[in-house]
């Protein structure tokens, strides 16, 4: 592990076993060339998040990509998210069009240019799925979340990324029924992706609880633009951990509270409800 700029990079073990494996396949300098364009993928993706004024805690780099830990405190936008999100294959596109050129100029060996080229685009359209962590997800998942509750926004994302990485090891596996040798890197990789959604799923009460913590931010923001608050309505009788599922990310709320015959019995701003949660 090394720190720049107060950050964290380091390697993942899946990195450090695909490097073993290249040292016995004679395959390292492919292996370093992977693991530059990887750097600069995710360096994209850490400029991109201190321009949009988050704080990057650490970058953890895979074969196929990273995972960047991102401290928002609640105030990093959908829009912004993907945003950070598309700077890596952006960084991508940049390093082809740099590596085409040089090859058109004669510059370097042909095969190793074009080797380049090919390793920037399948790693660009790779993380373009829509799967977590990949950048495809965290896009999917922010644009769900301008119009779905944040709540199910995270778990059915989640699910979904669960499932997709599920027939990702399947489909790694598919040779083995006609005889052939499985898809080693891409069972690895799947197996990366299915673990980490699993985790995440699992951590979902204590991501949906940050994000209840930095509702602070939200309402400074309808305070100072004047926004109109998006009403909630809810029977007396309901639980208040489903009123709160049922919060957006960008949108403030006043819950109307019914009583049995259907009349408002009283109007709740969000933040009375978010202190009855915590207890303040």
């Amino acid at each position: 592990m090394i720190r720049v700029w107060g950050i964290s990079f380091y390697l993942h073990p899946l990195f450090v076993i695909i490097m073993l494996l290249s040292v016995l396949t004679g395959q390292f300098l492919e292996l370093l060339t992977l693991f530059a364009i990887v750097l600069v993928h995710e360096l994209g993706h850490v400029w991109a998040a201190i321009l949009a004024g988050a704080t990057v805690k650490s970058v953890q780099l895979l074969p196929f990509g990273g995972v960047a830990v991102i401290e928002d405190n609640g105030k990093l936008t959908a829009f912004r998210e993907i945003g950070i999100a598309l700077a890596g294959p952006f960084q991508n596109i940049l390093m082809i069009a740099f590596v085409w050129a040089l090859k058109e100029a004669g510059w370097g060996s042909d095969a190793y240019m074009t080797y380049l080229i090919q390793a920037n685009l399948i790693i660009a359209l790779f993380n373009m799925l829509p799967i977590l962590p990949l950048d495809g997800g965290r896009i999917v998942q922010a644009a769900v979340s301008l119009q779905a509750p944040y709540y199910s926004t995270l778990l059915w994302c989640g699910r979904i990324s669960i499932l997709a990485s599920a027939l990702t090891a399947v489909y790694a596996l598919l040779p083995l029924g006609n005889g052939g040798g499985i898809r080693l890197n891409l069972l690895m990789i799947a197996v990366f992706l299915l673990y980490s959604n699993i985790t995440d799923h699992r951590n979902l009460p204590f991501r949906f609880m940050v994000f209840l913590m930095n509702r602070g931010a939200i309402y400074e923001q309808h305070m100072d633009k004047g926004t109109p608050a998006l009403p909630i309505v809810a029977p007396l009788a309901k639980p208040l951990d489903d009123i709160l599922r049922l919060f957006k990310r960008h949108q403030y709320h006043l819950i109307y509270v019914l009583d049995a015959e259907g009349g408002v019995m009283a109007v709740v701003p969000e933040q009375r409800l978010l202190s009855s949660y915590f207890g303040i």
